[in-house]
């Protein structure tokens, strides 16, 4: 019988998202149906991350409560990731998944589908002998007004904690003729806010003769007519030149938000993660970003508790967010993963002082960001409306440097505000978001 209903579930980062997006569209191109529950489904689809040993675990963890329903016509697969890094010993781990397939195979996915409804129950998609970015012909985007667009995979960087060459592959660009029609048809579809992404966006090489860097490609997206926003994330140190300011300067239309990963701010950690700059090259691009006319805000990443991790390391990550103030960070426990340099390393941190020191890291950061917010208090910051709180009665909205904006308006409520850009007065701020009152 062909599997005809479908449920998938996503972890991990916004490119997991888009990636699930992907499939999606796949997969109802095929005549397949979502479903809202795994329960429901025929096809039950887990797309993975394995940055984190945790988010690794959750997935293994979702595949076992429904261990029972093996032999009852369910199906099970695992993308993403953890299925590259796992392989084949995911079905010993979990004898009833019947897919195995990482984020370079979806292109392939269709093939793959013919394969377990002719009742093939070990099919796998695990190359990464590709040039190709992982582009499939159906995207399925349930967001209406913002888009995911990725423009290059893989990575070649080689930090020591990082499993992500091993799960994504080499840096693969797409053609900048081909982001600029993706981005055309976006625009043609309704879509006013395009965010581009890559394990390392800001890495992109146009592989034509046109021959651009990734400022020459922000600028010309910002081009496009329709788009009203464009984000890019995830950026790495290393590849982060002038010429992204100067195009974030020049362009109201290319967010005022930039992600930049620090991971330390010891040189010596960074040195022994291989990250490729030192402390004093990160806070050069940061002297870029505040002396630029926009007012930029910057967010970062920050790994505590790496192996060799000492206490004046640590001091030295603790003294860098007091000395660039972002306006929010991810932090993270060091996380052992398969296939990285740092797992045969020494001197590994006591989960209990990784613990502390990730406390540490977060109260600070918390002071800061109640400083910085309340520095917004009073100003008119352009909202895209995302959704409504209805036991609030507040609308929700995403300013132009990725803050959180609830605002309330005087005149009626309609649900058609969702997608519209409006100006909202900030009233009140707290740690995680701002609070305000439409001016429409």
């Amino acid at each position: 019988m062909t599997t005809r209903t479908f449920y998938i579930e996503s972890f991990g980062c916004q490119m997991n998202a888009h990636d699930s997006e992907k499939v999606i569209g796949t997969l109802i191109s095929k005549g397949y149906t979502q479903v809202d529950t795994p329960e429901k489904a025929e096809l039950v689809l887990y797309n993975t991350c394995s940055i984190r040993d945790k988010a690794e675990q959750k997935v293994f963890h979702r595949l076992q409560q429904f261990k029972r329903d093996a032999g009852k016509g369910k199906v099970f697969g695992v993308l993403g990731c953890v299925a590259q890094q796992e392989g084949e010993k995911i079905f010993d781990r979990a004898p009833h998944v019947s897919l195995v397939a990482g984020s370079a195979s979806y292109s392939k996915l269709p093939q793959m589908l013919v394969q377990l409804e002719s009742g093939n129950r070990r099919v796998t998609g695990l190359s990464l002998d590709t040039d190709e970015t992982f582009d499939t012909p159906f995207t399925r985007r349930d967001n209406p007004h913002r888009a995911y667009m990725t423009i290059i995979e893989g990575c070649d960087k080689s930090c020591a904690y990082c499993v992500v060459p091993f799960t994504r592959g080499p840096e693969r660009s797409r053609t900048s003729a081909s982001v600029i029609a993706e981005a055309s048809q976006l625009a043609a579809n309704g879509y006013t806010e395009i965010q581009l992404l890559g394990q390392n966006v800001n890495s992109y090489r146009d592989p034509s003769p046109v021959g651009w860097d990734f400022a020459t490609l922000l600028a010309r997206v910002a081009e496009v007519p329709g788009i009203r926003r464009v984000r890019f994330t995830t950026s790495h140190p290393r590849d982060f030149v002038k010429g992204i300011v100067d195009a974030i300067d020049a362009n109201s239309v290319l967010c005022d938000h930039v992600h930049l990963p620090v991971q330390s701010g010891s040189t010596r950690l960074l040195r022994l993660m291989d990250r490729l700059y030192t402390r004093d090259e990160y806070l050069r691009r940061i002297e870029w970003l505040k002396n630029a006319r926009r007012d930029i805000s910057i967010t970062t990443d920050i790994i505590v508790g790496f192996p060799g991790e000492t206490e004046q390391d640590f001091g030295e990550t603790v003294s860098l967010l007091d000395q660039v103030e972002y306006d929010s960070i991810f932090g993270f426990k060091y996380s052992r993963r398969p296939n990285t340099a740092a797992l045969a390393m020494g001197d590994q941190i006591p989960e209990e002082e990784k613990t502390r020191r990730l406390m540490i890291v977060q109260e600070k950061q918390r002071a800061i960001q109640i400083r910085r917010n309340s520095e917004t208090i009073g100003s008119v910051q352009e909202v895209l409306v995302e959704g409504r709180n209805q036991a609030l009665g507040q609308w929700i909205g995403r300013t132009s440097q990725n803050r959180t904006l609830n605002f309330v308006r005087s005149v009626a409520d309609s649900e058609a505000l969702i997608g519209t850009y409006l100006p909202v007065r900030v009233t009140r701020a707290g740690p995680n978001s701002l609070v305000g009152e439409s001016m429409v």
